[in-house]
Order: C-alpha cells, then structure tokens, then sequence
C-alpha cells in the first residue's frame, strides 16, 4: 500500500543523505513479502536473504520503514562480519570497530546477542565479551566509557555469531518492531504481530473488504486487519532508538515529526465488517483489551463463538482468517480428536463469497479441512513450522492472492550489490522473542 507523503515536504535533506545498506530481519517464510513491501515503502537495491531482507536507503527511507513496516522486527545497520574464535577472538572483533563514531560516553548501550551452530553455548557470554571490548576502546580513544542500560539503552548494538562469524549491527528501531504496543493482556501461545501483518498480506488484504477471525485469541490477526483498514502506521505511537544517536537523532526526530503528522492525517474511516469471535471467554476478554488498546474498539466487534458453528456473515463476502490450535490446547482424543475438530472446522468455515486463510501447524490439518487449497507457503511461527493455506470461497470466487499453480509465486531475488557489505546477522532467535 503506497503511503502518502505530505505535500511541500522535501524528505532527504539530513547528514545521511547517502544511502546505506540496511537488514531488515523477518520470521522465515516471509521474506518475500517483507521485500515487497520495502519495495513499496522506497527502499532500493533490495535481496531476499536468510531471516530478513537487504536493502540500501537514506534515513529518511529508514524511517519510513521504521515507522510503516508490518512485517520486519528489526532494521539493522550492519557494521560489518568478522571472524572469531574463542572468547580474544570475540573481544578482538568487536574491538575493531569504530564505536567512537557511533556513540559517546554520554550515550548508553546494550548489546543483544544470538548464537547459531557456535562454539559458545550461553548468548549472555558473547554479549559480554562485546560490551567489555565497547566499553575498553572507548575509554582508550574517549578518555571515558559509556554507561550499559539494558531495559532502555540509547544505542542498541546487535551482535549475531553463527558458527565462527560474528556479525555486528546498531539497530535503528531499539524495541523489536513487533511490539507495537496494544498486547496488554496476551494469551497462551499468541501469534506475533508482524507474523500476523505478513498473513494478511500473503492473503493480499488491503483493509478494503469484511474480516472474520473465528477464533480470534488475544485478537493480534483484527488488530492488524484493523490497522490496515485504517490506514494506520504500526510505529506510530512508539519512539525509535535512531532518535537518539548521536550524529542523526536530531534530524530524525525532526524528521519523524513530519511522518507522524502525515500518518495521522492520512488515516480513513473503515467502512468493511471487523469481527472475531471466539469460545473461551478468558481468550475474549483478552482481545476486547488489547482492541481497546489498540483504539480499534469502534472498528472491530467482538462475540463470543464456536468456529465449528459459525454464524451468519455478512453476504457482502471477504476474508476469512485464523490460527486455529496446533494440538496442545483442543482438549483430550489426541491427534484423531484435532482431525475431526479440523473436519468440522472445514464445513463450517466454507461460506459463499468468503475466501479463507488458515495458519496450521499440525500436518494433519490439510487433509481433515477437506478441501484443496488454492495457495499454500512454508512460513514459521517462532519455532513452529507451519503452513499458511488460502481456498476460494466454495462458490468460485477469487481466492486473492492464489495463482494458477496452487501456490505462492516467489519474488525475485536481485543479486548482491556490489557496494553492500556481504555481513548475515541472521537472528533467528528473534523469532523465539
């Protein structure tokens, strides 16, 4: 969805005019869509890579991803990838950079660290090892050393080391993207916001026709739904680590002062159905919170209600979508008791002019829906392997965003800019966050 920028405004004009090469991270089996939404929100140069996207952009382009973005969890700038064996080899690396350019002893950190397939076993280790070789070179070349702040630091740095790589990067967001702000009561096993953007985007929602949950759980897959109908940035209400670094915080802040008012201004009134409904009255009472949260109350409607008998939707038609339980919370009869739950699920979800996505991740599923799906793409839901499923409506409508092979059409994947530092923060844990 192409967003407005305001009339008059010249964005572009900063001490980081130039562009540089960024990493968007994103849960895996949505890199793709991450990519096209980059593409739409000004990035350029953009490459689909392993647990996120590349891309090169000035900071006003940043900040435009930064603040619209439904689907990254965090935009990285990457410092570079070194080799590091052993805890020296850790300390050595993270020595060798520059710190003195991007922060000052007035300025306080964090580093957060992930491993994958690497000779340390404890995260906490490597972060130290890379916050003692912060602290000792800026003390060396600054005369003094910059306070750690772990709940609320102004400068986050990022340090990924898979196998003996050890990748660096400052993240220009702080908190993960994900948390937007509205999840003030959660459920049991709650499906991550921007994973839950990334569905709606593969089932190609535009905000612009009805949305049904039937088990809606703590409400995150209307939420989003709603702020997409309203024309709402997601990072709206929520400030950016960026905004206080040292060289760029002042004009980003100037910057993000002029996005914001955009953003407010060019929200619309949604004028489709919003509804969820959903049989546990505690899950209910979660997302009637979090939807009041999020200031979506007048938008979204919420009931109480058995997905297996679902009640008359509106003939209008639209989309119908959900996450349905995997097999840990539906109860005792074990993987034949989740078959027939998704039997009965199957014939109550097939409504005319009603197209249906459906996030599952019991490979059961697929078979006992009945039905053949018109789309279908690999995605995961933090450690959970999944399958996210589309079918027509049952009367032959488009089913959005299938194509005629059944599948979803990968994006192409341009090459590597030759410029762009060939670092892989990769950040799988992310996804377990």
């Amino acid at each position: 969805m192409p967003i407005p920028k305001r009339p008059g405004v010249v964005y572009g004009r900063c001490p980081m005019a130039e562009r540089i090469a960024l990493f968007a991270t994103a849960a895996r089996g949505t890199e793709d869509l991450l990519a096209d939404e980059l593409k739409e929100l000004g990035a350029r140069r953009i490459r689909q890579d392993r647990g996120g996207v590349r891309f090169m952009a000035t900071l006003d382009e940043a900040l435009m991803v930064a603040l619209w973005s439904r689907i990254a969890m965090r935009v990285l700038y990457p410092l570079g990838a070194f080799e590091a064996r052993g805890a020296e080899g850790l300390y050595e690396a993270a020595a060798s950079i520059p710190w003195e350019e991007h922060l000052t002893p007035e300025h306080t950190f964090a580093v957060d660290a992930t491993l994958k397939d690497s000779e340390h076993s404890h995260s906490g280790f490597v972060a130290l090892k890379v916050k003692d070789a912060i602290v000792d070179r800026m003390r060396d070349t600054q005369g003094a050393r910059p306070d750690v702040n772990t709940r609320d630091p102004d400068i986050r740095v990022v340090a990924h080391l898979a196998r003996e790589t050890l990748s660096l990067s400052l993240d220009l967001c702080g908190e993960p993207l994900h948390r937007r702000g509205y999840r003030v009561r959660p459920t049991p096993a709650p499906l991550k916001e921007t994973l839950a953007a990334a569905v709606l985007r593969a089932a190609n929602y535009t905000g612009t026709e009805g949305l049904v949950d039937p088990m809606c759980g703590s409400g995150t897959l209307l939420i989003e739904a709603g702020l997409i109908a309203r024309r709402r940035a997601p990072g709206l209400n929520r400030d950016f680590a960026v905004e206080r670094w040292p060289e760029m915080g002042a004009r980003a802040r100037e910057l993000l002062t002029d996005m914001r008012a955009d953003a407010r201004r060019n929200e619309r009134k949604v004028d489709v159905p919003l509804l969820g409904f959903d049989k546990d009255p505690e899950a209910l009472e979660a997302a009637i919170r979090n939807v009041r949260a999020a200031r979506l109350s007048e938008e979204i409607q919420l009931a109480e209600g058995d997905a297996t008998r679902m009640p008359p939707l509106p003939e209008t038609g639209g989309l119908i979508v959900t996450n349905p339980p995997y097999g840990d919370r539906i109860g005792t009869g074990g993987q034949k008791g989740m078959k027939s739950f998704y039997f009965k699920l199957g014939e109550s979800l097939r409504v005319p002019g009603w197209r249906v996505w459906v996030i599952c991740g019991n490979p059961a599923f697929e078979s006992a829906f009945h039905a053949r799906p018109s789309a279908k793409r690999d995605l995961w839901n933090g450690p959970i392997a999944c399958a996210l499923l589309g079918y027509r409506p049952p009367d032959g409508g488009s089913a959005r965003g299938d194509t005629e092979t059944g599948s979803e059409a990968p994006l192409g994947a341009p090459r590597q800019p030759v410029d762009v530092a060939p670092v892989r923060p990769q950040h799988e844990g992310e996804e377990e966050g």
